[in-house]
């Protein structure tokens, strides 16, 4: 079947159809991400914090750009070397923009990694500290949690003597991870009591686990089930026994409404209890000898005595001091700080000194203290440059807030170098992951810090839940990442199982490719917008 409208222009528009449906999809999509953008500009000209400046890796998304837009001419040459009927070097040209296409996946992928193991954390005076946390070791040796990774130092400490489980709702995974510290630790985690039920009615009751039992799934599951039945057959036993006392009462009352009798519909208990079997909604294990456990701070409720997890289960024990441990700290920032301070009415440079972090910590207060020798020096060579205004007096240009509150990585790098922050010396590999902290062991310092649970307002990952500007930019780049995928399984479609539709109609693959271009323009202009946008301002 010849469809004439794919292979010739229509005559009322000039356009093949292809063409009007990709550009009509394309406008849509305009609407997407200029909704996205829009967003973001009215957020930050809104933000009641100081926003994120230049927080992301500049090199990484500058090479990308130009990875992008070296794409959009390949595949233009590639569509242009179809319509000159040089197969071969359309597939060079089109396998160029698909490899690009892959480089930038791979960018994007070390990008969000490194953002995915930083830790951010803000103080309860507005103090935000960056960096990377450590990990649990006892007796010099890594602590594993049930998968053999490592557990971070950001965990809630409990010396626990007895966990209760629900027997309906508990998490496996979790019942994984109390054995293995329980084993870890030298402890076992047992049956405090025989668990007995009825299982049969008018039966006697039988023993379903026994006191020393250790904990296992299986234990737990046998339990379950044992409780679910019991459950289902008394919720039915009661339903019966229900709908019988509401037909005698009914019988006893004719023309009465419903709630002029509900008073006196009530189950005989005493009757039913022979017929009832035994449910079992929870099992209490002991631990022995008691041990600390590590849990992670969204999965608990704590207090002093008992914790309760997600999963109701009940945590019996003291909890222990819970301190964040960074064993790097990658970055001090002051700006919300300062920011609370100015609208109090407070000096921001007494409120820093005044805060948590410089009266606790001394790397901390030695970085600040190099901060504002650096931030006077800039000071002086911005008056030196730009002058004094003649109507208001003061400076023409200032410091940034960003440069006189916050201490980043590079920054220590310079302190430790002893020479000014514009003038401190990056790997390349750093410029894409980070400060390189074991490459720079004894020539650089980073700070080591534990901060108080009870010091810290929020924490989190730099993932969508740390702030406003990381949802944005995680929403953004993920949907034009899925968007950049897209693109190259349809141009790599082209590239290996094109061979057959070109011998058949060249033109008809011409104008396929040509359509897939135009998708792949659109995607290299919305990174051109997006790259500026969350990189550069």
């Amino acid at each position: 079947m010849e469809i004439p409208f794919v292979v010739q222009p229509r005559k009322d528009t000039g356009l093949f159809n292809s063409k009007i449906a990709i550009w009509l999809f394309l406008a849509s999509e305009v609407m997407l991400f200029g909704g996205f953008f829009s967003a973001y500009v009215f957020l930050r000209l809104g933000a009641d914090y100081p926003w994120p400046e230049r927080t992301l890796p500049v090199l990484p998304g500058l090479i990308n750009t130009f990875i992008l837009i070296g794409s959009s001419v390949t595949v233009v040459f590639a569509w242009a070397s179809l319509k000159l009927g040089h197969w071969g070097r359309f597939k060079i040209f089109m396998g160029i923009t698909v490899a690009c296409a892959a480089i930038f996946m791979v960018f994007k992928g070390i990008e969000y990694n490194v953002k995915f193991h930083h830790q951010g954390v803000r103080l309860k005076d507005y103090t935000v500290i960056e960096g990377h946390l450590g990990y649990e070791k006892e007796n010099g040796k890594p602590v594993l949690d049930h998968h053999g990774k490592q557990i971070e130092e950001n965990q809630i400490l409990i010396e626990t003597s007895g966990l209760t489980y629900n027997t309906v709702r508990f998490h496996k995974p979790w019942i994984e991870e109390a054995l293995t510290q329980a084993k870890h630790r030298g402890s076992k985690i047992l049956l405090k009591d025989d668990v007995s039920a009825v299982t049969k009615p008018g039966q006697p009751a039988e023993t379903i686990a026994k006191a020393g039992d250790e904990l296992s799934i299986a234990l737990l599951e046998r339990i379950k089930t044992a409780h679910l039945a019991a459950r289902a057959h008394n919720g039915k036993l009661r339903t019966s026994a229900l709908r019988q006392e509401w037909k005698e009462a009914k019988a006893a009352n004719p023309g009465k409404r419903g709630w002029q009798i509900s008073s006196g519909v009530n189950i005989d208990t005493a009757a039913l209890a022979p017929q009832l079997l035994t449910e079992i909604p929870s099992v209490a294990f002991k631990v022995d000898p008691p041990s600390r456990f590590d849990f992670k701070p969204r999965d608990i409720k704590h207090g002093e005595t008992q914790s309760r997890l997600r999963d109701d289960t009940s945590v019996e024990g003291k909890l222990l001091d819970s301190p964040m441990v960074f064993h790097y700290v990658d970055a001090i920032d002051f700006r919300h700080l300062a920011m609370q301070a100015v609208k109090k009415g407070v000096d921001p440079i007494v409120a820093i000194e005044n805060s948590w972090l410089i009266k606790n910590d001394e790397a901390a207060r030695d970085a600040w203290e190099w901060n504002k020798l650096q931030t006077a020096r800039l000071e002086k060579e911005l008056l030196e440059k730009y002058g004094v205004d003649e109507k208001t007096g003061k400076p023409k240009r200032e410091p940034t807030a960003k440069e006189r509150y916050r201490i980043g990585w590079k920054d220590l790098v310079a302190k430790a170098d002893g020479v000014n922050r514009d003038q401190q010396k990056v790997t390349i590999r750093e410029e894409f992951m980070g400060p390189d902290y074991h490459g720079r062991e004894g020539k650089h310092t980073f700070p080591h810090l534990s901060v108080p649970r009870n010091e810290i307002r929020f924490a989190s990952k730099f993932t969508p839940a740390w702030n406003t500007y990381y949802a944005i930019y995680f929403t953004v780049t993920a949907l034009h990442g899925l968007h950049v995928i897209g693109g190259a399984l349809v141009l790599s479609y082209y590239l290996f199982f094109g061979r057959k539709m070109y011998e058949t109609n060249p033109e008809w693959l011409a104008n396929r490719v040509e359509v897939g271009g135009l998708f792949w323009h659109f995607v290299d202009l919305v990174w051109i917008f997006a790259f500026p946008i969350f990189y550069l301002m």
